[in-house]
């Protein structure tokens, strides 16, 4: 059974007026009337029918120009127009059609065939409103969506933004494809000096590529402030991805490990495009190639964590990209690719502008973005000038107790495959007076710890770095002899002592070797000369006081620090 409808019917002859509302009145449907234009306009604007018998030619106002304004306030809600006209030429039926008519009636009319034309309106007139209903519906959705998304975006932001992104030696270009970016960029300062830089590209883009972003942030974030290295870091992170990621997800991703202080840079390649080191003076371009698998694609056991070494000058630059860069297409179907980007390199003779001459070329070439694009650039500059600011760490620390001892020792098997060093500074920093010295701290006893394992353990004379073969010759023994060691053991004495003013730290560290004379090598840190031997210099600069006993068994070091610090 058809719906009722309320139709108005425009028309200034009186009896086709009377006919029609007849008719219309016997299908069971409401009818308005309405002699010429201005009443049709009138009445439809206080009444709102659902369609409309509308005589084309009228007094007042035509029925071209009623219908014209009939539709504009009808607006998205389609209100059929079925034009009443004995008009036959096209030129005129063709004009009730640009005025918005949906349907025509010619005189004389014919019961029958009005019926089905206005049954035939409802339907469209019906299916307009469900169309309109659904895309309501769908709007409300995406909105809710869009909503939920921005916040899992500002989560997201604060994860992966929260480390040294903004120091002075960092630029960087990322252009999401989505809202999400499955491209990764991220940076963090270390403990000991220097930082860490990841770019990462997950597959896809998009909220499916972010899922893996928030889990690597952390690792990364985390494992950086307690002091562990690129390949403990890059063990962790595929061995997590490789867990929580469905098959098919990975993350290609590039690992830089800069030290401002030797002056150099460890690189793991997994999958991205060949980044490039790039001298200061524009003599050598050196691509750090990709080398490994994507981070969560291999099992723990099969994963490759070897990295290359490439020695840096001040103003040396490495550059990282996404495969978004090479693969942004123009409106020709042509992709940006690895020659553009090579004649970009070539071509630039201002080596402090070529990151932004990337760019420009990238927006020359008016690409459309097939995928998201990171672009880095990372600068060798003097640690000195970065402002370092503290270490990020999740606890407050102000309920940590203040009133404790503990020894550690780890012997042969332990010290051949692990670090303790980032286990010990985890338990340290829980202490919130200890946090502004994070880095002092980790340096003191990373000097300690290689001390205690290179010289008291292995036995190694530190006399051999005195030249570049010496250094080579010094390594390879250690590496060596730390590969057979079975016996021996490194102490660590932690004692934490709370003071009206504040609290200290004492740590004393012993070995299993024969000892060391002090005095001695006091006296080598006055020889400038020297390549070795400077490590007890530094660990007396960094710490509050450092003694030793007379025998040369252990060294200990002291950190105070004030309540209001």
């Amino acid at each position: 059974m058809p719906a009722r409808l309320s139709i108005l019917i425009a028309e200034d002859n009186a009896a086709d007026r009377m006919l029609l509302s007849t008719i219309v009145s016997r299908q069971g449907h409401r009818s308005l009337t309405a002699s010429n234009g201005l009443e049709a306009v009138a009445l439809f604007e206080q009444e709102r029918p659902q369609l409309v018998l509308m005589d084309a030619l009228m007094p007042l106002m035509d029925g071209f120009e009623a219908a014209r304004r009939i539709k504009r306030m009808a607006g998205e809600e389609l209100v059929p127009i079925i034009f009443l006209t004995s008009l036959t030429e096209g030129e005129a039926l063709v004009r009730c059609l640009e005025a918005g008519g949906d349907d025509f009636l010619a005189k004389p009319y014919n019961r029958v065939i009005l019926e089905a034309k206005i049954n035939a309106m409802d339907r469209l007139r019906r299916l307009q409103d469900t169309v309109l209903q659904q895309r309501d519906l769908i709007a409300q959705h995406n909105e809710y969506l869009l909503n939920e998304q921005r916040v899992a975006k500002a989560v997201f932001d604060k994860v992966a933004h929260s480390g040294c992104l903004a120091a002075p030696n960092i630029r960087y270009l990322q252009s999401p494809y989505a809202l999400f970016n499955g491209d990764l960029l991220l940076a963090a300062f270390k403990p000991s000096g220097g930082m860490h830089v990841l770019l990462g590209d997950f597959t896809g883009h998009g909220l499916p590529a972010a899922i893996g972003a928030m889990p690597l942030a952390e690792v990364f974030y985390g494992m950086t402030a307690k002091g562990y290295c690129l390949t403990e870091i890059l063990r962790e992170i595929n061995a997590k991805l490789k867990r929580i990621l469905p098959l098919g997800v990975f993350c290609c991703a590039a690992l830089l490990n800069f030290s401002f202080q030797r002056r150099v840079v460890e690189v793991w390649n997994g999958g991205l495009p060949d980044g490039y080191l790039l001298r200061a003076d524009g003599a050598e371009r050196v691509p750090l190639v990709s080398r490994h698998l994507p981070l969560g694609v291999l099992e723990p056991a099969a994963f490759n964590d070897r990295y290359e070494v490439f020695p840096l000058q001040l103003g040396d630059r490495v550059f990282l990209l996404s495969d978004g860069v090479l693969e942004a297409c123009n409106q020709q179907g042509e992709l940006f690719g690895e020659r553009r980007l090579q004649r970009v390199f070539s071509a630039n003779r201002q080596p402090a502008q070529l990151f932004a001459e990337i760019q420009q070329a990238l927006l020359n070439f008016r690409g459309e973005l097939q995928d998201d694009v990171s672009l880095v650039e990372v600068s060798m500059v003097e640690e000195g000038s970065l402002n370092r600011g503290p270490l990020v760490f999740t606890g407050s620390g102000q309920n940590s107790p203040l009133d404790w001892s503990a020894s550690f020792e780890f012997r042969g098997e332990t010290l051949r495959r692990f670090n303790p060093l980032p286990f010990l500074l985890q338990l340290l920093l829980e202490v919130e007076g200890l946090r502004p010295q994070g880095g002092a701290l980790y340096s003191v006893l990373a000097e300690l710890y290689s001390n205690a394992l290179e010289h008291g353990v292995l036995g190694l004379d530190s006399s051999l770095k005195r030249d570049a073969e010496g250094f080579a010759e010094y390594y390879l023994q250690r590496s060596t002899r730390l590969a057979e060691l079975r016996e021996g053991y490194v102490r660590f004495h932690l004692h934490l002592v709370p003071e009206a003013a504040g609290g200290r730290l004492i740590v004393r560290v012993e070995d299993s070797g024969s000892g060391f004379d002090g005095q001695a090598i006091v006296e080598q840190q006055l020889r400038v000369d020297r390549l070795c031997g400077r490590g007890l210099a530094l660990v007396r600069q960094l710490s509050e006081r450092c003694t030793w006993p007379e025998d040369g068994q252990g060294v200990s070091v002291e950190f105070s620090w004030s309540a209001g610090a």
